[in-house]
């Protein structure tokens, strides 16, 4: 035959290779239902998690963590502004709420994360921390841990999750920070600001392995000294350390803003032109224009694990 493959034979072939068999229908049709249970399951949308810290008390930490959480919620995104701060929570009171759980409920087993969840203004959902509780101060690296993983439960996570946490570099503020996709650095113009938000920097470089970090100029004058406050911490810690810096912003120093603190609400909504409120909406503003978050295999504990960097230990 000279090699040939006779007529019939190559027909077969063919057909072999084109017409239905029995079990490949049977296969399709377990894809379709497969198909159809998804289409009915609700997905799981990513999370990204921004975590706001500082080296030291006192630079308008937790300010700038609700008004940020507030203005990209009145852009029209869905937040939820978690209080990591156990000790001295006060995210409630700057928002005026009244919440009647905190998380310490949640880790003795009498509500969920979920049971949680307070509404604040224009949509923003809020996870409030505890006040004033010593056994809160007092938490462990597993408890801090438990309250990153039951993240996970949540029925409907968010866009973005906001997290406020204590000031300093505590164990605790550690985790919380290694735990997100983006570090946000507030300083304000003091030496101590400066110092301590470069040994923050350090120790998440050096010891959870975290390399992008979003600086924020807080009660600052113009923008020419929030550009310096930036240029100063950059230098440094790009020469010292494996590190990238951006520059995310700056807060003007805002009688506003004062008024509104003391008025239980934030800026950006009791008075959205305020030269403070402007400069927490371009904050909001550049947080979309952030590059996709690395999920760099570091065998850490991460908020939203399921959907990003494996929960395997820290």
């Amino acid at each position: 035959m000279n090699g040939a493959i006779p007529v019939d034979q190559a027909w077969g072939l063919q057909n072999l290779f084109t017409a239905p068999s029995p079990v490949r229908q049977r296969d399709t049709e377990v894809l379709h239902q497969a198909s159809s249970l998804r289409a009915m399951t609700p997905a799981r949308r990513t999370t990204r998690t921004l975590t706001v810290a500082a080296g030291k008390g006192g630079v308008g930490k937790t300010t700038v963590a609700v008004n940020l959480a507030m203005a990209m919620s009145m852009a029209g995104h869905d937040v939820m502004l978690f209080d990591a701060d156990m000790s001295v929570a006060n995210v409630d009171v700057q928002l005026g709420l009244t919440p009647l759980r905190h998380v310490g409920h949640m880790l003795e087993g009498n509500c969920t994360l979920q049971d949680l969840i307070i509404p604040g203004p224009h949509g923003l959902k809020v996870i409030p921390g505890g006040s004033g509780a010593r056994r809160l101060a007092q938490m462990c690296n597993g408890e801090h841990a438990a309250v990153i993983r039951a993240f996970d439960d949540l029925i409907l996570p968010p866009e973005y999750l906001v997290v406020d946490t204590a000031a300093g570099v505590s164990d605790d503020v550690m985790m919380f920070a290694a735990a997100a996709d983006d570090v946000i650095v507030v300083v304000c113009d003091e030496p101590a600001s400066l110092t301590d938000a470069y040994a923050l920097i350090k120790l998440l470089s050096r010891d959870f392995g975290v390399r992008r970090f979003q600086i924020v100029a807080n009660m600052v004058r113009h923008a020419g000294e929030a550009r310096r406050l930036y240029e100063k911490l950059a230098r440094v810690s790009e020469r010292f350390l494996d590190v990238a810096l951006s520059f995310m912003g700056m807060v003007p120093h805002d009688e506003r803003l004062r008024q509104a603190i003391k008025r239980q609400g934030a800026v950006v909504d009791l008075w959205p032109s305020s030269r403070s409120a402007m400069g927490f909406k371009q904050l909001a503003c550049a947080v979309d224009t952030w590059e996709e978050p690395m999920y760099p295999d570091l065998g850490r504990i991460a908020f939203f694990s399921g959907q990003s960097v494996p929960a395997t230990g820290w």
